[in-house]
């Protein structure tokens, strides 16, 4: 009985320091950064691009989550609930599989934001797009916290930075700097 009492504290110790760490980890980042927008590539919906009967109006044209994708977003969710990281604002891309993410995340209200659509497979001009995005980065209070959830293409044209599904990019919209952090 001595032995598992032991082990469960020992469990639970690890769990604590995991949870500080990640907290540590993101604060740091943020600090390294001064960043004030936190792009987040949209959780997993596999494939490539979209289907040639794209509509932004119908999900079923369109790559949407899978049960991994689902259950990254809601991991993603906790991890920002757990160490208490609030947005002043959180706006996502109208792609099916960015408001899914939105949805699964479960953190707060959100809008979708036409200045992150995907424009890879020019589905959106991205000129248009990347001008309504910069506008809002231009208009971004540096005190702002503000979740952007988007796709590959927006987020390395604005921070060189090609993160994988459910990766986080900070960015400074003063200095334009920027990081990417992975939460495995």
């Amino acid at each position: 009985m001595r032995k598992l009492l032991i082990i469960i504290v020992y469990f639970f110790t690890l769990i604590k320091c995991f949870d500080s760490y990640a907290n540590n980890k993101f604060s740091i980042y943020l600090k390294n950064t001064d960043a004030n927008i936190i792009f987040l590539r949209h959780a997993l919906a596999p494939g490539y691009g979209d289907p040639i009967n794209f509509n932004i109006a119908d999900c079923k044209t369109q790559r949407n989550l899978n049960d991994l994708g689902r259950k990254q977003a809601k991991s993603l969710g906790i991890y920002f609930k757990l160490n208490n990281i609030n947005f002043t604002e959180i706006l996502t891309s109208e792609w099916c599989r960015c408001v899914q993410t939105a949805e699964n995340l479960n953190i707060g209200k959100w809008k979708t934001f036409s200045g992150l659509n995907s424009f890879f497979e020019s589905y959106s001009d991205k000129n248009k797009v990347l001008k309504k995005l910069r506008n809002k980065l231009k208009n971004t209070n540096k005190k702002d916290l503000i979740l952007m959830i988007t796709h590959q293409v927006v987020i390395s044209e604005i921070t060189g930075i090609y993160t994988q599904s459910g990766g986080i990019v900070f960015y400074n919209t003063v200095t334009k700097k920027s990081k990417e952090m992975l939460i495995n």
